[in-house]
């Protein structure tokens, strides 16, 4: 944060480039106490200079309504912030106060574009879905208005995200299934000691396992697989970054020679999986999505106001 407002101390006055770091701190923080009254893990925000900042969370929503609830804390509590900006430079008469609240509005008001990876694009999925259609429009718009190179990637990646979801043909169960290796060498002896074979070179077989995943730790919210091959003793545990179905565990095996002569065997154990993807994420009452309907365009239409007052006043200054 002090790297971030010394980075705008260089082009604006030190006021200024504190008040805009605040205003962002303010937002943040916003989204940190919507994640703990939801019982999520997040991070303290993390300042990028240019970019601004972001928190990271330790556990998915499980449901588009946390989703959306996290979203909107940040605009939330930084139009409050920006609110009593406003308010601390009319009472003190002190016009940089109108201009870090007219940025904290702009900020908030800019996070409710309805596109990921911005507040309003998941604040949508708890509203419908078609704002992202919309969020397509005003987000070109903005990118062509603004000339934002950061926007215009973000933008990018959303439209290729929407083609992906609801227009690209989906595949059929075994298309999507995807797969993941890890590879394992041992000795000969390991299996000359179990009184079995060594197996010769691309032999396959399928191995036992368990899955399953964690819900607190390390690989929290990740699939947890254990394979093990029964006859030589040999088990390994594997870590898949998210919730995913295990369709198949194998292991294929090939013979390593070294520069001494002496030779190791390579087991090569691969998981086939498909992703989880909870069908009931998107499943929002209709009472819930009027009431977040009303507060996301309650919340735009008064930072609109806000921005046009705190315009006004600055011009008066002028």
């Amino acid at each position: 944060m002090v790297i971030f407002t010394g980075t705008y101390a260089l082009m604006f006055p030190i006021s200024f480039a504190i008040g805009l770091a605040v205003m962002i701190f303010i937002h943040e923080m916003g989204h940190v106490f919507a994640a703990k009254r939801k019982g999520l893990p997040v991070s303290a925000p993390v300042f990028i200079p240019f970019l601004g900042a972001f928190i990271n969370m330790k556990r998915n929503p499980r449901d588009a309504v946390t989703e959306a609830y996290i979203a909107y804390g940040g605009p939330l509590i930084g139009t409050i912030g920006a609110t009593l900006a406003f308010g601390l430079g009319y009472g003190l008469d002190y016009p940089v106060l109108y201009s870090v609240a007219y940025i904290g509005f702009f900020i908030n008001l800019f996070n409710l574009v309805p596109i990921h990876p911005l507040d309003g694009g998941r604040i949508s999925v708890a509203i419908t879905r078609w704002l992202w259609v919309i969020g397509l429009v005003v987000g070109l718009g903005l990118v062509i208005y603004l000339r934002s190179i950061i926007l215009g990637i973000f933008w990018v990646m959303f439209a290729y995200d929407l083609y992906k979801k609801f227009v690209q043909k989906k595949k059929s169960l075994s298309e999507e299934r995807l797969v993941v290796s890890t590879q394992y060498y041992v000795s000969p002896d390991t299996f000359l000691q179990n009184l079995t074979y060594i197996p010769g070179e691309n032999h396959q077989r399928d191995l036992i396992y368990t899955a399953f995943t964690e819900l607190t730790g390390k690989h929290e919210g990740k699939t947890v697989v254990r394979a093990r091959w029964d006859v030589i003793d040999f088990e390994e545990e594997m870590v898949i970054m998210s919730q995913a179905v295990i369709n198949r565990v194998y292991a294929k095996v090939s013979h390593m020679g070294s520069e001494t002569g002496d030779t190791s065997v390579c087991i090569t154990v691969y998981i086939e999986y498909q992703e989880f993807e909870n069908v009931k994420y998107y499943e929002v009452p209709s009472a819930t999505r009027w009431k977040f309907g009303l507060a996301y365009s309650g919340l735009i239409i008064y930072l609109a106001i806000m921005m046009y007052l705190v315009h006004e006043q600055i011009n008066l200054l002028m």
